[in-house]
């Protein structure tokens, strides 16, 4: 099956604010085929990275990072925002455009020396992404690559993964 991704990514301008052309995943996740050929393409892209565990970034990192770590066999950590895992977590903030916010993950969630693919929907700016990788590194984990569905090139947050490998299904 040769599926052109983007053709299955609907672009919603001026959301949510003027002058963002949005990119909804959404009409790509309703069509069961296109969604099981794209987490089926992630796989091919990462399964040679002896991947112990993937952690995926709540929430549309989970409509990724869970599905692949099935098709790959291996275990899914969600990574969530502050005060939303009932478990003892490790936390760290990012910046955003207006203030911060913070991420946390159970402190018993990665094992030291296990190898982590972090997946989530969308690399942008790499806030996010960096925040995970922190919390991943923190726990003991060595991250080996960075899996997205897009990747927003213009923003540079490929810069912030300080030399991990990243792949993407589309690229903007």
């Amino acid at each position: 099956m040769s599926v052109n991704f983007k053709d299955h990514i609907r672009v919603i301008e001026d959301w949510p604010q003027p002058g963002i052309r949005f990119k909804d995943i959404t009409t790509l996740l309703g069509d069961g085929n296109v969604y099981r050929e794209a987490i089926d393409q992630i796989r091919q892209l990462v399964k040679d990275k002896q991947i112990d565990v993937i952690c995926g970034p709540e929430a549309r990192g989970f409509v990724v990072g869970a599905p692949l770590a099935y098709a790959l066999g291996v275990g899914f950590v969600p990574i969530r925002k502050s005060g939303k895992l009932p478990y003892e977590t490790i936390e760290a903030s990012y910046d955003l455009e207006y203030g911060k916010d913070s991420l946390a993950v159970h402190k018993d969630a990665i094992r030291p020396g296990q190898k982590v693919l972090i997946a989530d929907d969308l690399l942008a700016t790499g806030g996010t992404i960096a925040t995970c990788i922190d919390l991943v590194k923190k726990l003991g984990g060595d991250v080996v690559g960075a899996a997205f569905l897009i990747e927003l090139s213009y923003l540079t947050g490929r810069q912030k993964m300080n030399g991990i490998d990243v792949v993407s299904l589309i690229t903007y």
